[in-house]
């Protein structure tokens, strides 16, 4: 049961991300969703995936999506 509701909000994740004007929401709901995908493999019993999933997809992906939008420039709509 647990494990759909992991599913639910790694989702809800995802659609999020994509409809965020901030790409710091963004790359926080990315981490978001990496984090609930690795606790799927960890609950598959795959801890070398999920070990994996945790630092790229937890971790780094986000960390970077964060620094690239700290060093661009905000453009607003005229």
């Amino acid at each position: 049961m647990i494990e759909y509701v992991v599913m639910i909000v790694a989702i809800l994740g995802c659609v999020f991300a994509l409809m965020q004007r901030d790409l710091l929401k963004t790359a926080i709901l990315t981490g978001i969703t990496g984090v609930c995908i690795a606790f799927l493999f960890q609950f598959l019993l795959a801890p070398d995936v999920a070990l994996t999933q945790a630092i790229v997809g937890a971790a780094i992906v986000p960390v970077f999506l964060a620094l690239a939008a700290y060093k661009t420039q905000r453009m607003d709509d005229k």
